[in-house]
C-alpha cells in the first residue's frame, strides 16, 4: 500500500515492514505502515472498541477521536513517529504506534535511543496473540531506526497488555509510578526472546496447519452437475473415507432447485450455506478462483486447498496470478494449499479426511508424507498402499505458495498421530528456518527427505522461491547436521520410513545376520560393510531350515547383547520334486512375529526371495496402537564408524552416551519390513543407525566458546569493519588486500604468516633475509594460486644460492615476474596441508567447510559442511567426517596432527562470521597442521554490507 502525495516527502514509504503473519488460532493478518489514506479505517476500527479498551489505552473515557486525533495517528514520519496496524479483510483489528523520546520524556528526534509504545486491540481479536506479534514487528522496526528501549505506561487492571511485555522475552524494568505500572524493555533481541518468539511461531503455524487437516465442515467449490471431474471426484473421496464433519457440494451452475449432489446438500455459493464453513477444496478453473476465495474470504472459511492449475508453473502470467491468489487468500486470514495442488488427507478417526485425487486411499498408520509434486504423491501412495504402511496425514502442496514443508514440520513435531515424516521437496524456500525446524523435529522422531531437482540449477516450475548458490552436497551435509535422513529415491525413503516407523531404534552399528541362504547372506554381509555397519559373520541355516529354526535363530540374535540389529534372509524352500515351495509365507512370518515380539527391542529387517505372502503377512500388525520404546543399550564401541561408505572413522572424542528415547517412533507393533533385495534393507538400517547415533549425540548438544581470553576483539573488529568499507559500502562487496585479512583476522586470534613480493631476484633475497630462512618461493597469479602440481611453489630454500636459483626455474618455466606475482614467505613446520572456508549463503546463512587441499579433494567433493555458529562438537565432526580424515590421525604411521588446535581455528573462523556478518567470505588456505600447532599460509578475505537475516527478525511468511 503506498501513501499519499502528502505523506512526508523525507521518508519514504517502508514497503519492507509490511507483513503477513500467523496468529495464535490459525489464522493471518497482515501487518503493515498507517498512512493518511487510512484515516476513515482508524475511525471505523476505534467505534469498534470497547470502553474498557478504550479506558486502557487513554487512561480516561474517551468515547472518540477528534479530527486533530485522527491527523496525529495518521501522519508518521516512519522514523521518530511510526504507526503499524493489523488488517484483516482490508480493516483495521489492531494498532501500535511509538513517539521518539528524551530522557525526561519529552519528544526527541535522534540520537536520543527510546520511545514510547502503546497498542490498542480490538476486544473481537483480543487473545488472538496479535499484541505480541505487533509487539516483535515494532520492536524490529524500532532498532531499524535507532531506538534500543520502549518505555510504556500501563494501568495495573490492564492485565492482557502487562502480559504482552512480560512474556516477550526482552530485558525489562518495572515500576509503581502515579497510579500506572511504568514499563522499560531493551529491544536487544535475547536467547530468551528468540526462543519466545519461536515458540509462538511453532504452535500457531501448527495450529494453523491442524485447521486444514481437522475441519469439522467441508465445501467442495466446482463439483460437476454430471459424475466425473475433478471436483465430483474430490466429493467421492471425501464421502468414500467416511467424513466425520459436514460436506457441501458448490457450483454456480447447479440449478435452482438442486438440493443434493452425491447425497450432500448442494449449493451456488458459499454465502448459501446456512452454517459455517471450515475448510474448501477450490476445483475450478484459474480465471473463477478469485470469485471463490472471495466468497470464502467473506463468509469465514478458514483454508482453502487449491487444486486448479494454470499458476506458476505457466510463466510468468501465472506467477503474477499466484500472486495475487496468496494475497487474496491472506487479506481474508485464509491459508492455502497449492495452486495446483493433488490434496490432503488425515486418518485420524476422528476425522477421516480424505480431501485428495488419491486412487488408493492409504490405511491409516504412523507416518506422516509431504510432497511438493502430485505425481510422486502418488506413487509415493502407491508404493506404501502395496508394502501395507500407513499414513497419519499426506499433503501433496503442488505449488506451495503458502503452506510449505516447514509448516507441517511445526505440525508434526507434536503430533501425537505421526513417528515418521516423509518430504519429497523440490525447492526449500527458506534453508535456514527448515534446517532449524527439521533439527527440532528430528530430535523427537525421524525425518527423511528426498530433495528432486538437486542438479538442475533452476527452479522447479510453479515454485517461486530463492535460489540458493550452495552446491546439493552441501545442502546434503547440513541436512545431516540438523538430524534429517537425506535419500537419493523415493524408493530408499519409502525403505526408510518403513523400517523407522515399524521398528525401534538400534543401539549401535553391529548387525546379525541369519538366513537359509549362504550366498543372500554374503550379499547381506558385503552390503553392510559398504554401508559402514559391523556385521557379525553370516549364520546359514541351510536350505533345509524351518520356520521354526528361523524363530528360534531370531530369538537367540535378538538376545545376545553383541548385537545392535538383525537382517534375516530367506528364500523358497525347495521340495522333494526339486520344485520351489513358495506358499510357506504366512507360517514364516508368524515365526518372525513371534520370535521379535518376545526378545529385546532392537530392529529387525527381512530380505526376501520370490516367497509368495510373505511380505504382506510381515506388514500385518498384530497391534496398532504405538507403545513406548525403552532405550537402546550403548554399543560395545561407540567410536565404530556408521556412516560413510568404505571409510574408517578416526579417532576422536566418543558420542554421548545412548540417552533414552522412550518418545521415539517405531516401537514394537508387529510389523516386520520385508525388502527384495539386501541393498536395500541395508541401506534403510544403515539410516537407522546413523540417526539413532545423532539422536544420542544431540541428546547432549555441543557448546558454541567463548573465547574468554584476550585474543578476540569484538569492539575493535567492529570498528575496522567499518573503516574498511567505509560511508558508502559498494553493495558488491569488498576484497581485503593480504594485509588488510591479516590485520583483521589477527583480531580474532587467527595469525597469517606473512609474504613479502618478490618482483625480482634481489627482492626475493632481501626479503628471505627480513623473513628468515628456510623459505618459500611461491606465484600468487589467479591462475596458479594453490596449485602446486604446476611447479609455481619452491619449498625448503635454505640459502641466498638456492633461492636465486629457484627464481630463475620459476619464471623460465611459467613466465614473467609481473605474470606470476611471485612472493616469499618463511616455511612452516611440516604437517598436513588443509582448507578452511566461510562464507554465507543468502538463503542457507553462513557456512563453515573443511577439507584437505590438493586438487584430489576438489574433484572428489570430499569438503565437510557445517551451518554457523559452530559448536565444539561440530568441529570435531568437521575434521573427521571427510574421506580423507585418516590422514589427519596417523594414516600408515605418519604421525597424528594437531587437530585440537585445528578445531579451535574452525570455531575462531565460526565466531568470526557469525559476530559480524559483513564478512560474507573467508578462505584460509593453506592451513598447515603439524603435529604441534598448524600455521596459516594464506587467507583471503570478502566483506559486503550485511545480508538481512530473516531467522532473527519477527514473525513473517514468505511472499514468494
Amino acid at each position: 500500500m503506498q501513501p499519499a502525495p502528502e505523506q512526508s516527502p523525507h521518508h519514504a514509504y517502508p514497503d519492507h515492514w509490511e507483513a503477513d503473519v500467523v496468529l495464535r488460532d490459525g489464522g493471518t493478518a497482515r501487518i503493515r505502515p498507517i498512512t493518511t489514506d487510512d484515516a476513515e479505517r482508524l475511525v471505523s476500527f476505534y467505534e469498534q472498541v470497547s470502553d474498557e479498551s478504550k479506558y486502557y489505552r487513554f487512561f480516561a473515557p474517551y468515547p472518540r477521536l477528534s479530527d486533530r486525533d485522527v491527523h496525529r495517528f495518521t501522519h508518521h514520519d516512519y522514523v521518530d513517529r511510526v504507526g503499524l496496524a493489523v488488517t484483516v479483510g482490508g480493516e483495521f483489528i489492531a494498532t501500535v504506534r511509538y513517539d521518539r523520546i528524551d530522557e525526561r520524556g519529552r519528544p526527541a528526534s535522534a540520537p536520543a535511543d527510546q520511545a514510547e509504545v502503546a497498542f490498542l486491540v480490538q476486544d473481537a481479536h483480543q487473545g488472538r496473540g496479535v499484541a505480541s506479534a505487533l509487539l516483535e514487528h515494532i520492536a524490529a522496526v524500532a532498532r531499524e531506526r535507532g531506538i534500543r528501549r520502549f518505555a510504556a505506561e500501563v494501568l495495573p487492571a490492564n492485565n492482557k497488555m502487562i502480559k504482552v511485555f512480560r512474556d516477550a522475552g526482552y530485558t525489562q524494568r518495572r515500576s509503581f509510578e502515579d497510579g500506572s505500572v511504568h514499563l522499560t524493555l531493551d529491544l536487544e533481541p535475547t536467547a530468551e526472546s528468540l526462543a519466545v518468539q519461536r515458540g509462538r511461531e511453532q504452535r500457531a503455524e501448527a495450529r494453523s496447519v491442524q485447521r486444514l487437516l481437522a475441519p469439522g465442515s467441508v465445501a467442495v467449490i466446482g463439483v460437476g452437475r454430471t459424475p466425473g471431474g475433478v471436483g465430483r471426484t474430490v466429493l467421492r473421496n471425501l464421502l468414500g473415507a467416511g467424513f466425520t464433519g459436514r460436506a457441501y457440494a458448490v457450483n454456480r451452475a447447479f440449478a435452482a432447485g438442486q438440493a443434493t449432489v452425491d447425497g450432500v446438500p448442494a449449493h451456488r455459493s458459499i454465502g448459501e450455506i446456512d452454517e459455517p464453513v471450515d475448510l474448501a477444496v477450490v476445483a475450478v478453473p484459474a480465471d473463477r478462483v478469485p470469485e471463490a476465495v472471495a466468497d470464502c474470504g467473506e463468509h469465514g472459511v478458514q483454508g482453502l486447498v487449491v487444486l486448479s492449475a494454470g499458476y506458476a508453473e505457466w510463466g510468468a502470467e501465472g506467477r503474477d496470478r499466484q500472486r495475487e491468489l496468496v494475497r487474496q487468500a491472506r487479506s481474508y486470514g485464509m491459508r492455502i494449499i497449492g495452486p495446483n495442488a493433488f490434496g490432503l488427507i488425515n486418518n485420524a478417526e476422528t476425522v477421516r479426511l480424505n480431501a485428495s485425487l488419491a486412487p488408493e486411499p492409504p490405511a491409516p498408520g504412523r507416518i506422516g508424507l509431504f510432497t511438493q509434486s502430485g505425481a510422486i504423491g502418488i506413487a509415493l501412495l502407491s508404493g506404501l498402499y502395496r508394502r501395507g504402511a500407513g499414513l497419519s496425514t499426506f499433503i501433496s502442496a503442488g505449488n506451495r505458495a503458502d503452506i510449505s514443508g516447514n509448516d507441517f514440520l511445526q505440525y508434526w513435531y507434536e503430533d501425537p498421530d505421526t513417528d515418521v515424516a516423509l518430504l519429497y521437496l523440490e525447492s526449500l524456500g527458506n534453508p535456514r528456518k527448515f534446517t532449524r525446524l527439521a533439527r527440532r523435529t528430528a530430535a523427537v522422531k525421524p525425518v527423511v527427505v528426498v530433495k528432486g531437482a538437486r542438479h538442475s540449477g533452476s527452479t522447479p516450475p510453479g515454485h517461486a522461491v530463492p535460489i540458493s548458490r550452495i552446491p546439493d552436497a552441501t545442502v546434503s551435509a547440513l541436512m545431516r547436521q540438523a538430524g534429517v535422513i537425506r535419500v537419493d529415491t523415493v524408493t530408499e525413503m519409502v525403505d526408510a520410513g518403513l523400517l523407522l516407523a515399524d521398528q525401534p531404534l538400534p543401539a549401535g552399528p553391529r548387525v546379525a545376520i541369519l538366513g537359509n541362504s549362504e550366498s543372500l547372506g554374503l550379499l547381506t554381509y558385503d552390503a553392510c560393510l559398504a554401508e559402514g555397519l559391523r556385521p557379525r559373520p553370516p549364520l546359514d541355516l541351510t536350505t533345509a531350515a524351518t520356520p521354526q529354526d528361523f524363530r528360534n535363530a531370531l530369538a537367540e540374535a535378538l538376545a545376545d547383547d553383541g548385537c545392535d540389529s538383525v537382517v534375516v534372509t530367506a528364500i523358497p524352500w525347495v521340495g522333494e520334486d526339486g520344485e520351489a515351495e513358495s506358499g510357506d509365507g504366512e507360517v514364516l512370518a508368524a515365526a518372525l512375529h513371534t520370535a521379535a515380539a518376545a526378545g529385546p527391542a532392537k530392529p529387525v529387517a527381512v530380505v526376501h526371495v520370490e516367497i509368495g505372502g510373505l511380505a504382506e503377512a510381515l506388514a500385518a500388525a498384530t497391534s496398532t496402537v504405538a507403545q513406548p520404546r525403552p532405550a537402546p543399550a550403548p554399543a560395545q564401541n561407540p567410536t565404530a564408524p556408521a556412516a560413510r561408505t568404505g571409510s574408517t572413522t578416526p579417532p576422536g572424542p566418543a558420542p554421548a552416551p545412548a540417552a533414552p528415547l522412550a518418545d521415539a517412533p517405531g516401537a514394537r507393533n508387529g510389523r516386520i519390513p520385508a525388502y527384495p533385495a539386501a541393498e536395500r534393507a541395508v541401506r534403510a538400517l544403515a539410516e537407522a543407525v546413523r540417526y539413532a547415533q545423532w539422536r544420542r549425540q544431540a541428546a547432549v548438544p555441543g557448546k558454541v566458546p567463548e573465547f574468554l581470553d584476550d585474543t578476540i576483539d569484538e569492539p575493535g573488529t567492529a570498528g575496522l569493519i567499518d573503516t574498511l568499507l567505509g560511508p558508502d559500502p559498494d553493495p558488491r562487496g569488498l576484497q581485503l588486500t593480504p594485509g588488510q585479512a591479516r590485520e583483521l583476522l589477527g583480531r580474532y586470534g587467527i595469525t597469517v604468516r606473512p609474504t613479502l613480493p618478490a618482483p625480482d631476484p634481489d627482492a626475493a633475497v632481501a626479503a628471505a633475509a627480513r623473513l628468515g630462512y628456510p623459505v618459500a618461493l611461491k606465484t600468487t597469479a589467479p591462475h596458479l594460486r594453490h596449485r602446486a602440481d604446476l611447479g609455481g611453489v619452491r619449498l625448503d630454500l635454505a640459502n641466498e644460492t638456492a633461492l636465486r636459483r629457484a627464481y630463475g626455474e620459476l619464471t623460465g618455466l611459467l613466465g614473467k615476474p609481473a605474470e606470476l606475482q611471485p612472493v616469499v614467505q618463511s616455511m612452516a613446520p611440516r604437517g598436513v596441508d588443509t582448507v578452511v572456508r566461510a562464507a554465507i549463503d543468502p538463503a542457507a546463512g553462513a557456512v563453515l567447510s573443511f577439507g584437505l587441499a590438493g586438487a584430489p579433494s576438489e574433484l572428489l567433493g570430499d569438503t565437510a559442511h557445517r551451518l554457523v555458529p559452530a559448536t565444539d562438537r561440530d568441529a570435531a565432526e568437521l575434521i573427521r567426517s571427510i574421506r580423507a580424515a585418516p590422514v589427519l590421525f596417523g594414516w600408515r604411521g605418519a604421525a597424528p596432527v594437531d587437530t585440537a588446535s585445528l578445531e579451535e581455528l574452525l570455531l575462531r573462523v565460526s565466531r568470526l562470521v557469525d559476530d559480524h556478518p559483513e564478512v560474507v567470505s573467508i578462505a584460509l588456505e593453506p592451513v598447515v597442521v603439524a603435529t604441534q600447532g598448524l600455521t596459516v599460509l594464506g587467507a583471503s578475505v570478502r566483506l559486503s554490507p550485511p545480508p538481512a537475516r530473516t531467522d532473527l527478525g519477527p514473525r513473517r511468511l514468505p511472499n514468494y
